[in-house]
């Protein structure tokens, strides 16, 4: 009990960011309505690219050393982000697609 103590007051920072993130992330998501999802896709990358930075900042006082907590959640994040904003720019593209006008086709 007194190690899971000690691990918990050695890596309070991690564990904050990562408490308020998965807070802010279900509010966020449980408060648009699903017409709105797609087009507030922008504003989702944003925030991934906020966690990015969130992430490269933990890795960068990670000790390389070892594998520690902090080396593993780093790179989660800026793997996780990384995907959700790679997704969103390819649902976003999609959906700037749907827009657009159709060429005729022309029988020869």
């Amino acid at each position: 009990m007194e190690q899971i103590l000690h691990f918990f007051n050695d890596n309070k920072e991690a564990i904050f960011i990562i408490v308020l993130s998965v807070f802010l992330g279900i509010e966020v998501i449980s408060n648009v309505p699903s017409v709105l999802h797609t087009p507030l896709m922008s504003g989702a990358n944003a925030i991934s690219g906020v966690i990015i930075i969130g992430g490269i900042i933990l890795l960068g006082h990670a000790d390389l050393s070892t594998i520690n907590l902090k080396l593993i959640l780093g790179i989660l994040a800026v793997f996780f982000a990384t995907l959700n904003v790679a997704g969103g720019f390819v649902v976003t593209d999609r959906m700037l697609d749907m827009f657009k006008k159709k060429k005729k086709q022309t029988n020869n």
